[in-house]
């Protein structure tokens, strides 16, 4: 039996795309992963359309709670993944220590402004990347593959829309 693989998910606030990205992992990624999410400046609160959007794609949202990255200092981490949208000139979290790490960078759904609908409508799109991405990082055979390969597909994971 192989040991999982540790992967922590990075946003600033730690309330709605890390959250989801950490669901979504613990959903598909089943015994080969480990998933966890944490924020540079947590809001120290879980979005509650970030819950719900989880929901309606059948993902259970129970449990999760807004952290600060402190919690993983001193713990084991293979991947750190950020996923804050730096192309919005938000800063993104930098985990220290040795893990490998990416940028899947997506909008901040709390940040999109319009109906109820249109706001809802916002937080499945990016739900939907997220979980293409993880899916895609759940087909890899990390276990049988070289850093610099795993880095690579990390990066082409990225570009997943």
């Amino acid at each position: 039996m192989h040991k999982p693989v540790s992967v922590l998910f990075l946003c600033t606030g730690n309330s709605c795309r890390s959250i989801m990205a950490e669901a979504l992992l613990s959903h598909h990624g089943g015994e080969s992963f480990i998933a966890n999410s944490a924020g540079s400046f947590p809001t120290g609160e879980v979005h509650s359309k970030s819950l719900q959007t989880l929901e309606q794609k059948g993902v259970n949202g129970d449990g999760y709670r807004s952290k600060s990255w402190d919690e993983f200092i001193d713990k084991k981490i293979d991947i750190v993944i950020t996923v804050c949208d730096s192309a919005a000139g938000e800063s993104c979290p930098i985990f220290p220590g040795k893990p490998l790490k990416a940028h899947w960078g997506v909008p901040d759904p709390a940040k999109f402004t319009g109906s109820e609908q249109d706001i809802a409508a916002e937080f499945l799109t990016v739900c939907n990347v997220l979980e293409r991405r993880i899916k895609a990082l759940t087909e890899m055979d990390i276990e049988n593959a070289d850093d610099n390969y795993v880095q690579k597909t990390l990066r082409e994971i990225s570009e997943i829309m």
